[in-house]
């Protein structure tokens, strides 16, 4: 007999048909209020190459240590430190961390319709776009 962990897997989600998702490039994701962008090591590593600082400059001048995790500082609004505040582009879009990558399709915002709708809220380019298919919002999801 299933287990009640298989059989809610066995269940379709909400989003089995799919999702549209194309970002904007507002900068809406990266902007306040204040909350964490984390990355491991190795995307600290990336980045910095990326900017030409050593990893003790970058490590220094663009991370906190919070439990024991890495995560970029932002700046007094809330906006992430790499936001250009005129363009409201990613300076280090290239390389920026699996976090903002994957965004929309966290579980937050998967979790049910209304969670999407909500992040559909502050997000212009979600419900917009090329559509993504259920394997690769699950591929997505499961990186973060």
């Amino acid at each position: 007999m299933p287990t009640r962990r298989q059989r809610a897997r066995s269940k379709p989600v909400w989003y089995a048909e799919g999702l549209h998702f194309e970002c904007q490039a507002c900068g809406r994701c990266c902007s306040g209020p204040p909350g964490y962008v984390w990355l491991d090591p190795a995307e600290a590593y990336q980045i910095a190459d990326f900017l030409r600082l050593s990893p003790h400059q970058f490590f220094t001048r663009y991370l906190r240590l919070i439990d024991g995790q890495l995560s970029l500082i932002e700046l007094s609004g809330g906006d992430c430190i790499f936001l250009d505040p005129e363009s409201r582009l990613c300076r280090i879009y290239p390389v920026r961390p699996r976090q903002c990558r994957t965004w929309p399709f966290w579980s937050s915002n998967l979790i049910s319709r209304r969670a999407w709708e909500e992040a559909a809220a502050r997000c212009p380019g979600c419900n917009r776009g090329r559509l993504y298919t259920l394997e690769e919002i699950e591929e997505l999801r499961r990186q973060i």
